[in-house]
């Protein structure tokens, strides 16, 4: 598994890079202002630094309980990611309603679309991250039976 400070790391730098790609492309799409749009980025973004951080440790934990290891398939990486933001669009839809004054719907709507944005980038940005900073021998733990 990852060390505490390697998820830090992981965490800071999927939602630094997140924010610098969300903010301009979705001031563009949803016609919001560049204040409006980096208030929803800077929000999501640190509820999502924080359930970034819990649910890949819970995720990993449970992979590892499960399966006796922790690599992932693109299966188990498509999953992964579609759990991950099931979770976090329950945590910011009131937030992107109310912060926006629109209604449920409306932000049901724009937080499809940043989801489907995420889900993207955020398959994409994992496989880079585990290719530039791999999983050393000694950070892996087999279960044994």
């Amino acid at each position: 598994m990852r060390s505490f400070w390697d998820r830090i790391r992981h965490a800071i730098m999927f939602e630094i890079l997140g924010l610098v790609l969300f903010i301009p492309c979705s001031v563009w799409v949803f016609h919001h202002s560049v204040t409006d749009m980096g208030v929803i980025g800077i929000f999501s973004s640190l509820a999502a630094t924080i359930w970034n951080f819990v649910y890949n440790l819970g995720f990993d934990k449970t992979l590892l309980f499960f399966l006796g290891y922790v690599k992932k398939s693109l299966l188990i990486r498509v999953l992964h990611t579609i759990l991950f933001e099931i979770g976090l669009t329950l945590v910011t839809l009131p937030m992107i309603a109310w912060y926006l004054n629109i209604s449920f719907l409306d932000a049901l709507i724009m937080d499809i679309g940043i989801v489907v944005f995420y889900l993207v980038y955020a398959f994409f940005f994992n496989i880079a991250y585990d290719f530039i900073f791999p999983i050393k021998e000694k950070e892996t733990i087999i279960r044994t039976k």
